[in-house]
């Protein structure tokens, strides 16, 4: 597809975009009974137990005005402690201090998490309510990531939903044999080198501040 030179593949494409709910079901089949039912609004023993097994989490939230954002929480497997069966907990663990994540929860009081479970291609999707806890008796709780965190993400869950594996079975993920060899894809280092656009940085520069960064990282 071909486009102006003032505009992007996006503008072109939104020229007609699906624009309401019902054209949109129209374009899709009914989903089954199945995949309405299994929706709940609480854990199960299950969910529970997926949950202990994840050492990787999706949080997604959005600031006032709507903007979207996706920020991955890691950890050893359980490193999210499930409070209740409607209630979690994520402990901030040190990261790149933007605190993205955090104004927007603090702003609009929701997110939405996505749960992945390494070798497995089922993952658990959780929505809604959201706050940020500074309570040092919780905080003493959630010390999987090396020492009690600044602050905690506290879900109270409204949704859960788990997905079916295909995704990430399309993906391969979990398939070393299918994934891109090293010289295919840039090194963390060339992506941020080229993010900054600071001329006086080098390679070795980025690299090293990488280094640094993982050595300290409970810091």
């Amino acid at each position: 597809m071909t486009t102006s030179l003032t505009g992007s593949a996006f503008d072109s494409l939104l020229l007609d975009a699906v624009t309401d709910a019902e054209a949109l079901r129209e374009t899709y089949a009914l989903p089954s009974d199945a995949a309405v039912r299994k929706q709940m609004t609480e854990l199960t023993d299950q969910t529970r137990a997926l949950i202990g097994c994840s050492s990787l989490v999706l949080v997604a939230s959005a600031d006032a005005e709507g903007n979207c954002d996706v920020s991955p929480r890691g950890g050893p497997a359980g490193f999210v402690a499930v409070l209740d069966s409607r209630t979690l907990a994520i402990p901030d663990a040190t990261g790149n201090k933007r605190l993205d994540t955090l104004r927007n929860v603090v702003t609009t009081g929701r997110a939405g998490l996505l749960f992945v479970i390494p070798g497995r291609t089922t993952t658990l999707r959780v929505n809604g309510r959201a706050c940020v806890s500074t309570r040092p008796e919780l905080l003493s709780q959630l010390t999987a990531v090396g020492k009690p965190p600044a602050s905690a993400l506290v879900v109270g869950i409204e949704e859960v939903y788990p997905h079916c594996p295909k995704s990430l079975m399309r993906s391969g993920a979990w398939k070393p044999e299918e994934w891109l060899p090293t010289d295919a894809q840039p090194t963390s280092a060339e992506v941020t080198l080229a993010q900054l656009r600071m001329p006086e940085l080098t390679i070795a520069d980025i690299r090293q501040a990488e280094a640094d960064s993982l050595k300290y990282r409970y810091e």
